[in-house]
């Protein structure tokens, strides 16, 4: 492998570039792009990158591989040019990232990043992203039936943004974890600025609790709906819903058990649909167990979050996940996954067995959320999120800090457009 792109020119079609800040620091990388590509790619610098997918030697790119690590986050706007570049051209774009935050990952990935694989590389998984990527792309989701009323834009006059939640074993704090960042979401807006709406779905149609969080009422329209989608418009839908504190709007799941076959994937894309148009966030309470619409939500989801602790059934029950997930060649890379009660600062112990965890699972942990203690039962227990119950609480602050980021982002990406 040469160090650059022009040296490949008179020796094979460049077929694909990594862009990095210095390729040398991803050296499996180096590895896996040379077993797969054999010496058609090269790589570049991201100062250097804008100028060569300009030049016609970079119509024959079927992808780039953009490299990054932690200190590459000060470079976001320029990282975001360059894929929404890549793209222009359809060129597909694989994001490589060591220890950057999901923040950061959300934000390039929505500007259209197709593929995410963490480093160091899990074996095999750059070979499968590139298979992936080497697809045709799928048609997209029919568009659900427009509402005899106009559907209520958001307030960015553009699709809401989608963020499922979803346990990866029992009581790893999902609920917890998806109605505290709805919540959140409400009130993230600066002074002065439009609050964003935002709608929480608990689709557990038979343990959902998130009414029990919120201490809300289940209603029988929420039933009714979900049995005739057909039939969902705007308003059936606003119908069916409860608001939180005139701010969350909620769909709390059926009062009955029912099961779980009692919806299908095209009902769940015309409800998520609706609600995208009405909403400039829509979270949603997955159940644990996957059913045949899981995959409805995943594709749909700009990120989805899997909540896990440090625990064994954590990790063989997220290394299940992964490999039914790539069995079924689904975009495991919209997987975030949270560690629910991580270990403290000064833990170094726990630390460790974190990153130990993650290695052996081939598995980036995004996000650490410390243990918030009894507050979070109590919090729950008396129907209020935890800004309204224990505002200093450590798990509220990370999630308010979630929230901020995802938002601010959002905007980032609004003003840009």
């Amino acid at each position: 492998m040469s160090s650059t792109v022009d040296s490949h020119v008179d020796q094979a079609p460049i077929l694909a570039c990594t862009i990095s800040r210095d390729v040398q620091n991803f050296d499996l990388l180096i590895e896996d792009m040379e077993a797969v590509l054999g010496e058609s790619w090269g790589d570049l610098g991201f100062g250097e990158a804008l100028a060569f997918l300009s030049q016609p030697d970079a119509d024959a790119l079927e992808f780039v591989a953009i490299a990054m690590d932690q200190e590459d986050e000060e470079n976001l706007v320029l990282l975001g040019e360059i894929i929404r570049h890549a793209r222009s051209r359809n060129i597909r774009v694989i994001l490589i990232a060591e220890d950057v935050s999901p923040a950061a990952l959300h934000q390039l990935l929505r500007q259209g990043a197709d593929e995410f694989v963490p480093y160091p590389l899990p074996e095999n998984e750059l070979a499968s992203a590139i298979d992936r990527i080497r697809m045709p792309e799928p048609a997209a989701v029919l568009a659900a039936p427009e509402s005899k009323a106009a559907a209520r834009k958001s307030s960015h006059d553009r699709e809401g943004v989608v963020l499922a939640v979803q346990g990866i074993a029992g009581g790893t704090g999902a609920t917890t974890f998806a109605v505290n960042l709805a919540w959140e979401l409400c009130n993230v807006a600066k002074k002065g600025k439009p609050e964003p709406r935002v709608c929480i779905l608990d689709l557990d149609l038979q343990y959902g609790s998130v009414s029990t969080f919120l201490d809300l009422p289940r209603r029988e329209a929420v039933f009714e709906l979900l049995s005739d989608t057909e039939s969902m418009d705007s308003d059936s839908f606003a119908a069916a819903m409860i608001g939180f504190e005139e701010k969350l709007h909620v769909l709390t799941s059926p009062a009955d058990m029912l099961p779980m076959d009692l919806v299908s994937s095209e009902d769940i894309n015309r409800m998520i649909g609706i609600a995208r148009q009405q909403f400039d966030y829509v979270v949603i309470d997955m159940p644990r167990t996957l059913v045949q619409w899981t995959e409805a939500v995943l594709n749909s989801a700009h990120v989805y979050f899997a909540l896990l602790e440090l625990d064994m059934r954590s990790a063989q029950n997220a290394l299940r996940l992964k490999r039914a997930l790539q069995a079924e060649d689904l975009p495991f890379q919209k997987l975030r996954f949270a560690l629910n009660r991580a270990p403290g600062f000064t833990d170094l112990s726990g630390k460790s067995r974190v990153k130990r965890m993650a290695e052996s699972l081939g598995i980036s942990i995004d996000l650490l959320l410390p243990d918030g203690g009894k507050q979070v039962t109590q919090g729950a227990d008396h129907g209020l999120p935890l800004a309204l119950s224990a505002a200093k609480n450590p798990l509220r602050k990370e999630i308010a800090k979630l929230a901020l980021s995802l938002h601010e982002l959002g905007q980032t990406d609004v003003e840009a457009a």
